[in-house]
């Protein structure tokens, strides 16, 4: 099966394009592996230390959906912190609605 694309943009204003992303994976498994500046994903993608929080991009959020209730509580640890469009790319897994999804990595704490 054919994967997706998503765009992360990092702090440097660089986006990274990746063009076949897997399906059923996090964004932040996929931004790891291909080397996005500020995608760390310290715990494991555990939802406990907000190391992989991006904004997503207006256009993308009713399809990406809000925070579950573990995530807002992890997201209470960042100190950039946008009520709107703040997550943990670590609970954003990628299906095929998602293709062309774009986000922007938050800044290093």
């Amino acid at each position: 099966m054919r994967g997706i694309r998503v765009v992360l943009i990092q702090n440097d204003g660089v986006a990274r394009t990746i063009d076949n992303a897997a399906i059923g994976v996090s964004l932040m498994e996929v931004g790891r592996a291909e080397g996005v500046d500020g995608i760390l994903g310290d715990c494991g993608g555990g939802c406990s230390c907000a190391t992989c929080h991006v904004y997503v991009d207006a256009e993308w959020q009713q399809r990406v959906g809000p925070p579950d209730d573990v995530e807002i509580a992890t997201l209470d640890m960042v100190s950039h912190l946008q009520q709107s469009n703040s997550r943990l790319c670590c609970q954003i897994v990628l299906t095929p609605e998602l293709d062309g999804l774009k986000v922007t990595v938050a800044p290093a704490e």
